[in-house]
């Protein structure tokens, strides 16, 4: 029985093509300026997303701190969704290392944000109070089912901080699905805020790697703050060049892996004991509940679903995730599906009280 790792987009594994350019690589002393293929991945990612530099970090946590670290002086304040990766999921590197505190806004079930509340949200200028140094975004939002922003809502925020001379920061890691799901570039979609993170190593399929991308004297600046986190490498064009590959072939193709989620959301609709608004998937990441009746603790299902060698991740008591990816094919997710309903029919995982 093969193994179906649904757990993240992040366990992918890099292309023929990518090693192929990883193993030919030219390099150079990268903290330098001087490795060729970092300084092209550098220029492929600030000209797709219409920014004016670009800097590679090895990881999208590093790179949403060094946008933090940038734009904020020591006791700002930043504003970030309740359920962004940002305060969530980067373990308070904002607060640690970059001596600013967070103000969560409630995030919108589309990880957007009313605009209201951020109005009110932001500080006023008085002594006894933080200073608004940022607004941080997420799109796709990992934790709102994947969802998307459109230029519109982006805009609107935008347009919000900037009248109050505020700087937006997008956590893009998966800023390519958001673009394919809208048909829009990712420059027109990244267009109004200041800088922005994406990953080469989730759906696109690197090994490792992100970009910090925005105007130049930001970029200058960003690169202390990359040396001071020890994210400045050396001979990285090793690594940059699967993300050159990755840019460059494996966009077009996330929309299979769209498609993948809404099928696996669809079948799920029809397996008793599985709860799932099929609506809200609208990229490549599911969430679902179970009624514990059917299938335990969300940690029991796991574990059940183990020895089917189907792999998720448990968000809570009840809710699961399901992220698909290149290696998730359509036979894949028939599979799941059929290993989810043959668990369903365990007598060991009959509801309560039945026979």
């Amino acid at each position: 029985m093969r193994e179906i790792d649904l757990r993240s987009d992040t366990v992918t594994v890099p292309t023929e093509e990518m090693r192929k350019a990883m193993a030919e690589a030219e390099v150079g002393d990268s903290s330098r300026g001087d490795d060729p293929t970092v300084n092209r991945l550098e220029e492929l990612a600030a000209d797709i997303t219409g920014k004016e530099a670009a800097m590679l970090v090895p990881s999208g946590t590093m790179g949403n701190l060094v946008g933090v670290m940038t734009h904020c002086k020591r006791g700002d304040e930043i504003i970030v969704g309740s359920k962004s990766h940002i305060l969530n999921s980067e373990t308070a590197g904002a607060a640690v290392l970059a001596n600013v505190q967070t103000f969560p806004v409630s995030n919108n079930s589309n990880g957007g944000f009313e605009l209201e509340d951020i109005q009110k949200a932001i500080r006023t200028d008085k002594v006894n109070n933080p200073r608004t140094g940022l607004i941080c975004l997420e799109n796709t939002h990992n934790a709102c089912s994947g969802s998307v922003l459109d230029n519109f809502q982006m805009k609107s925020v935008c347009d919000v901080a900037h009248q109050k001379g505020i700087p937006v920061h997008l956590d893009g890691a998966r800023i390519f699905n958001a673009s394919v799901s809208l048909g829009t570039s990712v420059a027109e979609l990244v267009r109004d805020v200041d800088d922005l993170t994406f990953c080469v190593s989730k759906g696109l399929s690197a090994p490792v790697g992100s970009l910090v991308c925005g105007g130049a004297d930001f970029i200058d600046e960003a690169k202390r703050h990359r040396q001071m986190l020890g994210g400045a490498m050396r001979q990285a064009g090793i690594i940059a060049a699967a993300g050159i590959v990755s840019i460059n072939s494996m966009v077009d193709r996330l929309v299979d892996d769209h498609d993948n989620a809404k099928l696996l959301a669809m079948g799920l609709v029809e397996i008793p004991g599985i709860i799932i608004n099929v609506g809200e998937v609208q990229t490549n990441i599911i969430y679902f509940d179970i009624d514990q009746q059917f299938f335990g603790s969300a940690h029991e299902f796991l574990s059940r679903m183990g020895a089917q060698r189907v792999k998720m991740l448990a968000m809570g008591e009840r809710r699961l995730r399901m992220v698909t990816h290149r290696h998730i094919t359509n036979t894949c997710v028939d599979q799941v599906l059929t290993r989810i309903q043959e668990a369903a029919h365990d007598p060991k995982m009959m509801p309560v009280g039945s026979n």
